[in-house]
């Protein structure tokens, strides 16, 4: 199983047609976040899906319920195949979002993946102190995955470091998509995240998607880079 989803994280559409569709078959999907959908609008991700590839939209939805449900209502409609909200906006603002990918989804397609993000992986012991948030960083993402369970959706995004503890709190068909992959051939060098695993550490412990963006999209050999963590996720290394 291909695990892995492509951050689309550049400033155009052009630019992401472009390695769209250099990586189309090389990997699992495509991720599409704010600096792109801020660009280009929601007619990237029609043009993606158009070509073909599964889009996870990424823009980490956090606001009151009802507005949050219209944002959720919208990205279904663009067919996207999975979306993200902030699970630190409580139960009822995930109860929203699942509510609003249930109801809207058009005639003969699949509802979308709902997912929560938990604590991005910039974020360290020190920066969610800060913050107010006393409890560890582990301790913090599983409180916020099993809210986000219990909330009804799908999975979540966690850094690799909390991975495992999720998947035995949550159980085997809980998703869980995993940003900052580093190491071997992922290697990218410095950059804000600041916990991070290798691709084989991230799927060993649990992840169901590996997020990979520079260590793909900044390589000489973009087709290349992609096969070669796909391989090293496989435990083909």
């Amino acid at each position: 199983m291909n695990r892995i989803l492509v951050a689309l994280d550049v400033p155009n559409g052009d630019a992401a047609l472009a390695l769209a569709e250099e990586l189309r078959g090389e990997v699992a999907g495509l991720k599409i976040g704010s600096e792109l959908f801020t660009a280009a609008g929601p007619d990237i991700v029609r043009r993606t899906i158009a070509g073909g590839d599964k889009v996870f939209l990424d823009l980490k939805f956090h606001d009151i319920p009802n507005t949050v449900a219209g944002a959720v209502r919208s990205a279904v409609q663009l067919g996207v195949w999975m979306l993200n909200v902030h699970a630190s906006g409580g139960r009822p603002m995930m109860e929203a979002a699942r509510g609003a990918a249930d109801d809207h989804v058009p005639a003969g397609a699949e509802r979308p993946l709902v997912i929560a993000v938990t604590a991005l992986t910039s974020l360290d012991a020190a920066t969610l102190s800060s913050v107010g948030v006393a409890a560890t960083p582990l301790d913090h993402v599983l409180r916020l995955a099993t809210l986000a369970q219990e909330s009804g959706l799908d999975g979540v995004v966690a850094s690799p470091q909390e991975t495992a503890a999720i998947r035995r709190a949550c159980g085997p068909d809980f998703v869980i998509v995993t940003p900052g992959i580093r190491g071997g051939s992922a290697a990218a060098g410095p950059d804000d995240q600041q916990r991070t695993a290798t691709p084989a550490g991230a799927v060993a412990a649990g992840s169901s998607y590996l997020v990979v963006g520079r260590p793909i999209t900044a390589a000489p050999d973009r087709r290349a880079a992609a096969r070669r963590i796909d391989a090293e996720a496989r435990g083909q290394t």
